[in-house]
């Protein structure tokens, strides 16, 4: 096979140690086999399905889905993920022919150049650490609703208040400190929790479809309204209606992001990642869809600040509702943990390259676990911190939650583009090679160019969307600008710090490399 690399990115390829064709197709790109070889097709499946988290996500944010922009706001989830379908099916390419962990940075480095691939994984890492953020506070819109007794400070349990903000960071720093333990005992352990966390949350997705479906209130004619919550008329709504679907489906390359620890990656890797996004995408539509419809009223206000949590203890009960946001928290904290453990990977593939700072102890594996345990702790640290922001003011919610979208957004970007100047100059063959079962490799063929064309439009157009420094949306309180700035400025800081480490980097290199006469 043959790889776009230049050759001064990685090492040279070093002997193949072992006798398992995924080492030796690992050599191939100049690595050798330190991470645990040992999941299989449903937990690779797991690892893309748990970072997309329907139950997670959708419970967290369609309360603002609703808030901006009423019932209509559902039909922008099925244009989102036609949207990311597209971009997926880029990807599971990508998969089968380079099965490598930090797989944005890996592909858009392969695709482009080093430099190019470094601020794409760069940007992603630093966007994935926002998202584990931004996951464990997903916490406070379910549990709080469980018991009171979980809210722990304060008596307000809103994300817009003062003590609801400070409680979820509380609850999202706990989650924290557990999910980063379990990413460094053992990489079978991790897997094991995921799967049960997956399988889970599968079950409870499904229960509570069927549950809303058979108390429904209205007819699915209401999603053609926008109701009294839409400020800007249908083309706002949809798309501010479409956050809820953006945050929802995103990580869905995480199957790739594990491609070092599956077991036959080129053949495993590719389908989990666009069946992990269709069964998210189709769950996460019908439970809204289901939500909308069994809202005992669409017009008290509960529904746009309360969400989901407000359907299921009004529509089913306390008793049913309760046990069902259980199967929520469950579904949260194997997201969180999901996300943490890509980020990790990306972590360390940078670091693998010597492309980060503490190279040399980010790379370090644990040869008895096969997990490599200072990513863990360096993404638990900060997301932490990011957290911290909650005590300082109830906008960091949404501006975090935001921040993270249109940061992967763009390194999906970074991803597509690359690949579709590939294929317009004849680089990038539609089939190449066979996987491990001696089957071609997934390819999109003749359709390869206008799906990356449509695909990296439309990822260009939803990270401006969400970017867009909307007032209303960002600062609704008024008199905030950075707020209402927030995520331009984020990204901005993010840029100018690794633009600042490339250079320290490049001039350290001249710095040490030796004189000649």
């Amino acid at each position: 096979m043959t790889t776009t690399t230049p050759s001064d990115v990685r090492p040279d390829p070093p002997e193949p140690s072992g006798e398992s064709s995924d080492d030796r197709s690992l050599a191939e790109f100049g690595y050798r086999q330190e991470l645990h070889r040992s999941l299989g097709r449903y937990a690779s499946f797991a690892a893309g399905f748990s970072f997309i988290s329907v139950l997670t996500t959708v419970f967290q944010f369609f309360a603002f889905g609703y808030a901006f922009g009423g019932p209509v706001f559902f039909w922008a989830w099925p244009a989102v993920l036609i949207g990311q379908l597209l971009v997926a099916a880029c990807f599971a390419e990508l998969a089968a022919r380079y099965p490598i962990s930090g797989a944005i940075y890996q592909w858009s480095s392969r695709l482009s150049n080093l430099t190019f691939g470094w601020f794409a994984g760069w940007i992603m890492v630093i966007g994935q650490i926002v998202v584990v953020a931004a996951a464990a506070l997903a916490l406070q819109v379910v549990m709080p609703a469980i018991w009171s007794g979980f809210q722990l400070i304060g008596d307000d349990p809103s994300l817009a208040s003062a003590s609801g903000a400070a409680n979820a960071a509380v609850l999202g720093i706990i989650l924290l400190a557990l999910t980063t333990f379990v990413n460094v005992i053992d990489n079978r352990v991790m897997s094991l929790v995921n799967r049960i966390g997956v399988t889970a949350e599968i079950i409870g997705a499904a229960l509570i479809i069927v549950l809303l479906f058979t108390h429904s209130e209205r007819s699915p004619g209401i999603t053609f309204h926008t109701g009294t919550a839409a400020q800007s008329g249908l083309v706002g709504a949809l798309l501010v209606g479409s956050f809820t679907a953006a945050y929802v489906m995103i990580g869905f390359d995480s199957a790739g992001e594990m491609s070092e620890e599956t077991r036959n990656p080129r053949r495993t890797a590719p389908r989990t990642i666009l069946t992990a996004l269709g069964a998210a995408g189709l769950l996460g539509g019908l439970i809204i869809l289901g939500g909308l419809l069994a809202a005992p009223s669409l017009t008290d206000g509960r529904l746009g600040v309360e969400g989901l949590s407000y359907v299921l203890t009004s529509s089913l009960g306390d008793g049913v509702g309760r046990a069902l946001l259980a199967d929520v928290v469950i579904a949260i904290a194997v997201a969180t943990l999901a996300i943490q453990t890509s980020a990790c990977r990306m972590l360390f593939s940078m670091a693998r390259d010597g492309q980060l700072p503490f190279s040399g102890r980010l790379a370090k594996v644990n040869p008895r676990t096969g997990m490599p345990s200072a990513p863990a702790l360096v993404v638990g640290v900060l997301a932490a911190a990011l957290l911290l922001l909650n005590f300082a003011s109830p906008e960091a919610f949404l501006a975090i939650g935001t921040t993270c979208i249109v940061m992967l957004y763009l390194a999906y970007a970074m991803v597509t583009g690359p690949l579709l100047v590939k294929r317009l100059r004849g680089g990038f063959p539609r089939t190449d090679g066979v996987d491990e079962e001696g089957r071609p490799l997934f390819s999109l063929g003749r359709w390869g160019v206008p799906v990356n064309a449509l695909a990296l439009l439309y990822g260009l157009f939803m990270t401006v969307n969400l970017a867009w420094p909307r007032a209303a949306v960002y600062d609704p309180a008024g008199g905030h600008w950075y707020f209402q700035w927030f995520t331009v400025l984020f990204l901005g800081v993010t840029l100018l710090l690794g633009g600042a480490y490339r250079v320290y980097k490049a001039r350290a290199t001249v710095a040490e490399a030796p004189a000649y006469a």
